[in-house]
């Protein structure tokens, strides 16, 4: 058996990190989400920039772009974390308990003080831009039409609805006087009309079954 160091192989240079695959701290992207909701608070979507943002957080620039490439993808992240993405699908065991939950959740979602102060601005941007049209889209309707699509398919399992009947006419029936009334008009929301919304949900979900 030989000694000799030449045969035997040499161990493996530990590898090195990609360059630019920094690890983002997540302190600093907690302060600039915080920013965002002050800066939305004190300016409002369209006259907000990254600029101020930084200032805000006490970070430069970079720090921002590292994370969003512009104020339109920062917003619609910030609203992705308290929109309806992520939640459970309601599972009270019956179609009205469903979509009472399913107002419970989206009327606290639009009490946010980012979605009061930024949703409206987004959908006029929206009206403007495609893109936006689409991202807004992305991060405000795909959490709300699982919730939904999870609603019809246990109501018809249970009997309560017909097999076909469409999860986004569920939603548009809900969201649709909730939106107008808490974030248009900025009526109260009290329980009371989220029981009677519930209902009218409901039965116009089974009236549409009648042939």
């Amino acid at each position: 058996m030989t000694n000799d160091p030449a045969a035997t192989p040499a161990a493996p240079a530990p590898r090195r990190a990609p360059a630019g695959a920094a690890v983002l701290r997540e302190d600093v992207t907690e302060a600039i989400r915080a920013a965002v909701v002050e800066e939305l608070a004190a300016v409002g979507f369209s006259r907000m920039s990254i600029e101020g943002i930084a200032r805000r957080a006490g970070v430069g620039k970079t720090a921002v772009y590292r994370r969003w490439k512009s104020k339109l993808h920062l917003v619609l992240d910030l609203i992705g974390v308290f929109a309806a993405d992520g939640l459970p699908v309601p599972a009270t065991g019956s179609l009205y308990g469903d979509v009472r939950a399913l107002l419970e959740v989206m009327s606290h979602v639009l009490k946010h003080p980012v979605a009061s102060a930024v949703i409206p601005d987004l959908l006029v941007e929206a009206a403007r831009n495609p893109e936006i049209a689409e991202a807004v889209r992305g991060a405000l309707l795909e959490g709300q039409r699982r919730m939904a699509e999870g609603i019809v398919a246990e109501a018809v399992s249970r009997g309560e609805l017909a097999a076909g009947t469409d999860p986004d006419h569920a939603l548009d029936l809900a969201i649709g006087p909730l939106y107008w009334r808490q974030t248009v008009v900025r009526d109260a929301v009290p329980a009371a009309y989220l029981d009677d919304l519930a209902r009218s949900v409901v039965a116009g979900l089974r009236a549409g079954q009648v042939a």
